[in-house]
C-alpha cells in the first residue's frame, strides 16, 4: 500500500464529485511521455530460523531500513518510526507484515526498470547478509501462520485490521500473509484510460496465471496455484474484483469516480493522525456530512488516501495499476512490466488486445477470475484455456514490444523479458506448478526448502 505523503497542493478542498474526476483526468499524458513503474513485495525471513522478522527486535526491519540509508535512501518517519525510504522518485516501505516493498520510479522502459530492481535486490541482499536476514518471492508465505506474523508501526494498519474480520474471511490473509508484483501504467486520454483498463481487467487472470506463484499454506499445498488470487475473493469484496461498469457505456474518469464515492472509507488523516473511519462514506464526505467532521469538505489527500485503499484488479489514481501477479523472482519483476507494456503502450498492440477482448461478455472475464486461483494455465477462457489466452497475448505483446523497439547497450530490445512467460505458457507449468512437483518429489514434502531455493 501507498506511503502517505502530502504537498501544499494536497490541501485543496475537493467540492463536488466533478473535482475528484478532474484528479483523475490530470494523469492523462502524451504518449511520448508515458512511463511505468514496477512494484514488488518480498517476505523478509530469518536466515538461521526461517521464521519472519519483526520490526523493533534486534537485526529487524528498522535495522534493514536503517541500513539501507548508507546508499542514499532518506527516512520517512511516522510517529517515531521509520516507516519506508524515498530516493529519486522510487521508495522502499512495509506492508503489515513486514512485506519489504519497492515502489519504483517512473522509467522510461523496461530495461531500466529491471535494472532499477536488480540494484534494489543488491542493496537488501547487502544489508539482509549482515543482520541474517533473507527475502523470499513468493506470493503467499508457505509455512507461516497468522500469530507468526508481526505487525508494522503504521497506524493506519491497525485500522485496517480491526476493520478487515466484519467485511470478509481473509482480509488478515491478504494484509498479512501476501505479496504481489503490480505494474504502473500512463494513458493519453479518457478513451485511452477506458481501453487499456478494460484490457488491463479482461487479461487480468492471464497474469495471474502466468504469474501463479503461491501453493503453499502453512506448510501444505493448499489446493491452489495462486493462493493470493484466492484471498481476494472474500477480503473485502466493496472494494475489490473485475469492476463490470467499467465495461459498459459511458464508462470514464466521472464513473470511476461515482464508484469509489461508496467505497466504504478506512480512515481520515488529521493533525498527523489517522482517524478511524471504517466503514464510513465518502460520499457524505463530500456532502459534508461525515460523522464528527460535519461542514468539513475532503481535501485532494484525502481523495487519494481514499484512492489508495480501493483494491480492484485493475486500480485508477492518475494512472493504472496492474494489481493480479503473484510475487516472484527476478525474471517475474522484469516479466510483469514487459508483458503490460507491450499490451499498452503500443497503439497496435493495444488495439488488437481490445479486439480480442471486446467479443466477450463481463461474465465470461468474471468465470476466468473465479477459476484462475485453483486452475491457473488450465482454467477454461473464452479461446480455450487461459494457457491458450496466454500464447494469444504473449503474442501481441511481444509485437507491442517489437514495435516499440526500445534497447539496451547489447542492441536486445524488450522481448528478452518475456522469454520466461513463453517458457511458461507453452509448456503450461507454472511457477506454482514447478513448485508443487518439487514439493511432492524432490522435496519429499519438506517445505523449509522452498526458503533456500526461492529466496533472493
Amino acid at each position: 500500500m501507498s506511503t502517505r505523503t502530502e504537498s501544499e497542493a494536497d490541501l485543496a478542498p475537493m467540492e463536488t464529485a466533478q473535482d475528484l474526476a478532474a484528479y483523475l483526468a490530470s494523469g492523462c499524458k502524451p504518449p511520448e511521455a508515458f512511463r511505468l513503474g514496477t512494484e514488488h513485495e518480498k517476505f523478509a525471513f530469518r536466515a538461521k530460523t526461517l521464521e519472519p522478522i519483526s520490526y523493533f527486535e534486534e537485526g529487524g526491519i528498522r535495522d534493514l531500513l536503517d541500513g539501507l540509508t548508507r546508499f542514499g535512501w532518506k527516512p520517512v518517519v511516522e510517529d517515531g518510526n521509520v516507516i519506508a525510504l524515498s530516493s529519486n522518485g522510487a521508495s522502499v516501505s512495509l506492508e503489515p507484515g513486514g512485506q519489504v516493498e519497492l515502489s519504483g520510479a517512473p522509467l522510461e522502459t523496461v530495461h531500466e526498470t529491471c535494472a532499477e530492481v536488480h540494484t534494489h535486490l543488491k542493496q537488501v541482499a547487502t544489508i539482509g547478509d549482515e543482520l541474517g536476514i533473507d527475502f523470499l518471492g513468493l506470493g503467499y508465505a508457505p509455512t507461516w501462520t497468522h500469530a507468526d506474523m508481526p505487525t508494522m508501526p503504521k497506524p493506519r494498519y491497525g485500522i485496517m485490521k480491526a476493520y478487515m474480520p466484519q467485511v470478509g474471511s481473509m482480509g488478515l490473509e491478504m494484509m498479512f500473509r501476501t505479496t504481489t508484483i503490480q505494474v504502473n501504467m500512463d494513458f493519453a486520454s479518457e478513451a485511452d484510460m477506458v481501453k487499456k483498463l478494460r484490457v488491463g481487467l479482461a487479461l487480468q487472470p492471464v497474469a495471474t496465471a502466468l504469474f501463479a506463484n503461491s501453493p503453499f499454506k502453512e506448510g501444505k499445498a493448499n489446493g491452489f496455484r495462486s493462493m493470493r488470487s484466492h484471498v481476494w475473493t472474500d477480503t473485502d469484496n466493496a472494494r475489490a474484483g473485475m469492476l463490470p461498469f467499467v465495461f459498459e457505456e459511458g464508462m470514464g474518469f466521472e464513473a470511476y469516480a461515482d464508484y469509489a464515492l461508496d467505497v466504504p472509507m478506512y480512515f481520515i488523516h488529521r493533525e498527523g493522525r489517522y482517524v478511524d473511519m471504517a466503514g464510513q462514506s465518502f460520499r457524505a464526505f463530500l456532502d459534508g456530512k461525515l460523522p464528527g467532521y460535519e461542514g468539513e469538505k475532503p481535501t485532494l489527500a484525502d481523495w487519494k488516501d481514499h484512492l489508495s485503499t480501493i483494491f480492484p484488479e485493475v486500480r485508477l489514481k492518475t494512472f493504472l495499476e496492474m494489481r493480479g501477479a503473484d510475487g516472484g523472482h527476478w525474471e517475474a519483476i522484469c516479466g510483469l512490466p514487459a508483458f503490460w507494456t507491450g499490451l499498452l503502450y503500443d497503439q497496435s498492440a493495444l488495439d488488437a488486445a481490445y479486439d480480442l477482448i471486446s467479443p466477450w461478455p463481463f461474465e465470461a472475464l468474471q468465470a476466468m477470475r473465479d477459476a484462475v486461483p485453483a486452475q491457473g494455465l488450465d482454467a477454461p477462457s473464452p479461446v480455450g484455456t487461459l494457457q491458450d489466452l496466454a500464447v494469444k497475448a504473449l503474442e501481441i505483446s511481444q509485437a507491442g514490444l517489437k514495435a516499440r523497439a526500445r534497447t539496451n547497450r547489447s542492441g536486445e530490445d524488450e522481448t528478452i523479458f518475456l522469454d520466461d512467460l513463453w517458457e511458461i505458457a507453452r509448456s503450461g507449468i507454472s511457477p506454482a506448478q514447478h513448485l508443487l512437483d518439487l514439493y511432492h518429489g524432490k522435496w519429499d514434502g519438506d517445505l523449509s526448502l522452498v526458503f533456500r531455493d526461492q529466496r533472493f
